[in-house]
């Protein structure tokens, strides 16, 4: 894997958590809001926390695109999952919330996967598979 693929993976696994963590310290000083009354939730996007939360977000899928472009699915999201890690320490320590020993282990046993996972190919198979209508309408009647 080239230094460019490496660059999209940190992408999507450093992107999400960041926006993530902006998103919500951003709606903790908006306060409450709901579908009801849809002004504040257009008003929340004025916060500017919310507002990088949401440029962030969009890196992160941009750079989830790309990494799909080149990947499966099975290795691209697994592959994120550093992402885990970075958003429990963002939390812990810039948001201060509290983080159980239960949620840490979790949150070890999901990366600790991520070896399996990167240890194997990055796309499994050569050519793009359609879906399952596209394969029933090109067979004859």
């Amino acid at each position: 894997m080239n230094s460019r693929k490496y660059l999209v993976l940190a992408g999507v696994s450093v992107f999400a958590p960041l926006g993530d963590s902006l998103l919500s310290y951003g709606m903790k000083q908006v306060g409450n809001i709901s579908l009801k009354n849809f002004p504040d939730l257009l008003l929340a996007i004025t916060n500017p926390w919310v507002g990088l939360g949401i440029v962030f977000l969009c890196g992160f899928f941009a750079s989830y695109m790309i990494a799909l472009s080149w990947a499966d699915l099975t290795y691209v999201l697994p592959a994120s999952s550093l992402g885990y890690v970075l958003l429990a320490l963002i939390a812990r320590f810039a948001l201060h919330e509290r983080i159980s020993l239960m949620r840490w282990l979790g949150i070890a046993l999901v990366s600790a996967g991520v070896g399996f996972v990167t240890s194997g190919p990055e796309r499994t198979s050569g050519a793009p598979r359609q879906f399952a209508n596209d394969d029933v309408a090109a067979e004859p009647s």
